[in-house]
């Protein structure tokens, strides 16, 4: 399997007092952090090299996973620095830990999906990335993606249309080439790259079918602890 870079340096304000001293990924589901059931899905899915970008608290995350080999994975850590970079400049930042290619994964996520499926398509497709997308008709978030015949029709966080009836799953493809579009140590949001990409022809899609979790709210974090108890 290819890398993953786990985006974990957001300040995690919705989920206030929770994350007033500790970072997102380090949250409490079912009595362990959130980033030890995070790490054992990657693990189960054929993942063994994970890069950690942190920020707010980032220290705690490193004390918490050392280098991985507790969760049998091989884990490198990348700081934003004295500035936020956002998601797609601290990805920029992390390229020398990565490689030519590489998943990327939003901290708060728990995602069911077929991974080495995914891999596959983007490799197939040829394309600088991949975005993965769910038919959310608006359930569990807001919709953002209009998808149709396998492709990305349209993609915006901002102005969404009736006929976005998908959403972003949170897991990424990504030639490293995409990035050299990223200003070098400036803040940059990984949606802006994706909305650019689709622009280019350059985004491949892929739909999964089981549901998200997430533990970027309280109401996300209690219907994950649901999910892993069950």
């Amino acid at each position: 399997m290819l890398p993953v870079i786990i985006l974990a340096g957001g300040l995690a304000t919705r989920l206030r007092p929770i994350t007033a001293k500790i970072p997102k990924a380090l949250a409490e589901v079912n009595g362990e952090p959130f980033l030890a059931h995070q790490l054992r899905l990657l693990r189960a899915n054929g993942f063994e090299r994970v890069v950690m970008s942190v920020a707010y608290l980032g220290e705690m995350i490193r004390d918490f996973a050392g280098d991985g080999s507790s969760f049998g994975l091989r884990i490198q850590y990348s700081f934003d620095g004295p500035s936020y970079l956002g998601t797609a400049g601290a990805i920029r930042k992390a390229l020398p830990l990565l490689g030519d290619a590489f998943f990327s994964l939003y901290g708060d996520s728990y995602l069911p999906c077929n991974y080495s499926e995914i891999e596959t398509r983007h490799r197939e497709s040829g394309r600088l990335a991949l975005m993965t997308v769910f038919k959310n008709d608006g359930l569990f978030d807001t919709s953002n993606v209009e998808f149709a015949g396998g492709e990305i029709l349209a993609y915006d966080k901002k102005h969404r249309t009736p006929e976005m009836r998908y959403i972003d799953y949170g897991l990424g493809v990504f030639r490293a080439e995409a990035f050299q579009m990223v200003p070098d140590g400036g803040a940059a949001d990984l949606a802006d790259l994706y909305a650019r990409l689709l622009r280019m022809g350059q985004l491949a899609a892929y739909e999964a079918r089981d549901r998200f979790y997430e533990v970027g709210t309280v109401a996300g974090l209690r219907d994950t602890e649901a999910f892993l108890r069950s």
